[in-house]
């Protein structure tokens, strides 16, 4: 018989001690503390299914997640308890009840990540976890000129994650943007979906550009050439975060 219910789960999470979100035989998750401390509240053995599965060292600010339950527990005093029982780098900021098509991942119209650089005179020793640090100049006009070529639909094969069992690469970015405040660069994209590593080679890509090691010019041709080898190296985790996930109202 099917759940009578079906619950959407909006939570933030600090990535830096988790092994990503998907639950493992070894290793401390982000889906195995929450549904640990689900079990506790709502019994037998809860499965969540996330927008995105974020990976080892990712943050999230707005993940969305959702469960099926026979549990009446009010929403609220849902949130109120799971609070109470997760670890200090994941918090819950809304339990809801939607309808029983709701899916967190197949109905997400689009997410937007954000990825911060630090490039301020001073490094920060409290920045480690949650900024990838640069101390050398960067062209930003020129990465704000490469970012642009990110935008409309491509292939995107050249930027995933070598061995990524997808059936398609193609996907459709309607931001890509960099803006710089206070020594800190940050790059903000958003799209229909995103393969394995794409944002963080996008990053490690542009950070080329702003070096002087590629040009603006030459994203077109490696965005066209779908050869993981023409673009940059993948850029560390801990300056990536899952910002938002959109759905339709």
């Amino acid at each position: 018989m099917p759940f009578s219910r079906n619950i959407k789960i909006a939570l933030a999470y600090d990535g830096s001690a988790f092994q990503g979100w998907q639950a493992q035989a070894s290793g401390r998750t982000v889906q195995g503390v929450l549904e640990e401390a689900l079990a506790k509240i709502l019994g037998g053995a809860p499965r969540t299914i996330a927008a995105g599965r974020t990976d080892a060292g990712v943050h999230a600010l707005g993940q969305v997640a959702n469960v099926r339950t026979d549990s009446t527990i009010p929403a609220e005093t849902l949130k109120r308890a799971l609070n109470a029982l997760l670890p200090e780098d994941v918090v819950v900021h809304a339990v809801m009840d939607v309808s029983a098509h709701f899916h967190a991942r197949y109905l997400a119209k689009s997410k937007q990540y954000v990825y911060i650089i630090d490039a301020s005179l001073e490094r920060s020793p409290f920045l480690n976890r949650y900024a990838l640090r640069v101390d050398y100049p960067l062209d930003i006009p020129a990465m704000r000129q490469a970012a642009g070529s990110f935008i409309g639909e491509h292939d995107f094969a050249a930027f995933m994650a070598v061995g990524s069992p997808v059936k398609s690469s193609v996907r459709t970015v309607t931001v890509s943007e960099l803006v710089m405040k206070e020594g800190r660069l940050y790059y903000i994209i958003e799209g229909s979906g995103f393969l394995r590593h794409m944002v963080r080679n996008i990053i490690g890509t542009l950070l080329m550009v702003g070096r002087g090691g590629l040009a603006p010019e030459d994203i077109s041709g490696i965005i066209e050439s779908r050869d993981r080898s023409k673009a940059g190296p993948t850029a560390p985790p801990q300056g990536l975060y899952l910002v938002a996930v959109n759905y339709e109202e």
